[in-house]
């Protein structure tokens, strides 16, 4: 089995990986959109996060009785998905339950990941099914690397400008990487949001509950990644200064409160699917080429 899978639209391309799932290449004409992963500074490009949405305390989550280990952002990013349909322009990518999965986390489910090419757009859709007789408890994320700068300018003439006014705090993360419950400014005015290093300096900005349902990643030529969100509450804004990348992150759930000690069942922002049901969630992403000069 190859390592990952293409496809195309219009002269457009995707690259996908089994491992994880994860889109490695969104190109549109010759340019490439999404961060290339490099090693040394952040190993990944676009990780889906599953069954949970950041850090645990003590990295570990108590299910009745018993305390399974997970680390950061759950299992999927590492495991292997396999492959469950492909066209041309559309590839879905499957991941179910394994012995491995069911020591770290022992629930039934089956994940499909499907991503869709089109002119200038991705739409990327997730299908969480609970394939087991018990409610399914879980958070889903994912976590794209877009390029910084993806068109002309410098990093700090870019900005995140959200469709709706959002709260000027966002909640300061532990060094356990864990939700206080202090919050810190950000220089938010109205639905723009400039971004640069210092900004991202000290963890991810994260919007929860977020009132808008869609964002556009500008450039200062006019060019603009838009991202539009289907049952994704909550918007995250991550990097690691001066790596040229910006994660806009689209999350159900969110880490652990510090000091949180409860049952899975009791986890803030955790979903629980009753057997046999199905939900859906979805990335639409669209890029928009710079302004004519």
């Amino acid at each position: 089995m190859s390592d990952s899978v293409v496809i195309g639209s219009s002269g457009d391309q995707a690259e996908i990986r089994h491992l994880g799932g994860e889109l490695t290449v969104w190109r549109v004409g010759t340019r490439n959109l999404l961060w290339t992963a490099d090693p040394a500074i952040w190993p990944k490009t676009s990780p889906i996060l599953f069954p949970i949405v950041g850090r645990l305390r003590e990295d570990a989550i108590a299910i009745g009785p018993n305390r399974y280990r997970m680390g950061v952002h759950g299992f999927a990013a590492a495991a292997e998905f396999t492959l469950a349909s492909k066209d041309d322009d559309t590839v879905c990518l499957r991941l179910t339950d394994t012995p491995a999965t069911r020591s770290m986390f022992p629930f039934s489910f089956q994940l499909d990941t499907l991503y869709r090419l089109g002119p200038r757009r991705l739409d990327v859709t997730f299908t969480v099914t609970n394939t087991g007789n018990e409610p399914l408890p879980y958070a889903l994320g994912w976590h794209p690397g877009f390029a910084w700068p993806f068109s002309g300018g410098r990093r700090d003439e870019y900005a995140v400008l959200f469709d709706k006014s959002e709260r000027r705090e966002v909640p300061v993360i532990t060094s356990e990487g864990l939700f206080s419950s202090r919050l810190r400014s950000i220089p938010i005015v109205g639905e723009r949001l400039p971004v640069n290093d210092a900004l991202l300096a000290n963890e991810a900005l994260c919007f929860l509950e977020a009132r808008s349902r869609s964002l556009r990643f500008s450039a200062p030529d006019g060019a603009v990644i838009r991202m539009e969100l289907e049952d994704f509450p909550h918007i995250a804004l991550w990097s690691r200064p001066p790596a040229p990348f910006l994660c806009i992150e689209a999350w159900t759930g969110h880490g652990d409160p510090e000091g949180f000690d409860g049952d899975i069942l009791d986890k803030p922002s955790m979903r629980f699917l009753p057997a046999g049901a199905v939900a859906i969630h979805a990335v639409r992403l669209s890029y928009e080429p710079p302004l004519p000069a």
